[in-house]
């Protein structure tokens, strides 16, 4: 069990690492990737929630980030096109409103080359027990958790967003003793764009 959370772990250590330039964090929450963040990165971070972007904004100044979060929702980022070079979500497209619509707007404000990191937990396949539980307790956790629904299909709404996806790996990671939850740690790309 210890040696799944270390992998996934590592993984999305790994990954967040490697995002360079001007990086867009959305629902940035607390400020918990800042560590894996690499020095020169240049954040900039989205988070809807007052009392969570109190809390981000003094954990980014002492990460030596001095911008303060932006209050908004990830359906419509206040930011000019293809203006970051990466944009970060870790556990975040579980709960937001519209996947399809925040994917649109992740493509839009990436440059031509620019990165989608992401760490999210996922569904299970269909027509398993455990997916039956997610689907379940999703009204419980979509009233409870900010609208986490832990039934979403978001791999494959990344994989026909107009992102080129090119990594992926997934995990189960441990929730309740043998009980396991699927995530997923991926890299999806802006391409150039062809003039018609």
């Amino acid at each position: 069990m210890a040696d799944a959370f270390a992998a996934y772990r590592d993984a999305k250590s790994t990954l967040i690492g490697g995002l360079r330039g001007t990086v867009l964090e959305i629902g940035a929450g607390r400020g918990r990737n800042f560590d894996a963040l690499h020095r020169g990165v240049v954040w900039i971070g989205c988070e809807p929630h007052r009392r969570s972007r109190t809390r981000l904004a003094v954990a980014a100044r002492r990460h030596g980030h001095s911008r303060e979060p932006l209050p908004s929702a990830a359906e419509s980022l206040p930011m000019p096109d293809a203006s970051v070079d990466g944009v970060l979500a870790t556990v975040v497209l579980c709960s937001v409103r519209d996947q399809s619509r925040v994917l649109d707007e992740i493509a839009r404000v990436l440059r031509p080359g620019g990165a989608f990191v992401f760490a999210e937990h996922v569904a299970a396949p269909d027509h398993t027990w455990k997916h039956a539980c997610q689907r379940m307790i999703s009204p419980v956790t979509r009233l409870l958790d900010r609208g986490c629904d832990p039934a979403r299909e978001t791999e494959a709404v990344v994989r026909r967003s107009l992102l080129d996806v090119d990594l992926v790996r997934h995990f189960e990671l441990p929730v309740l003793g043998a009980v396991t939850v699927p995530f997923i740690v991926g890299r999806a790309v802006r391409q150039e764009r062809s003039e018609a």
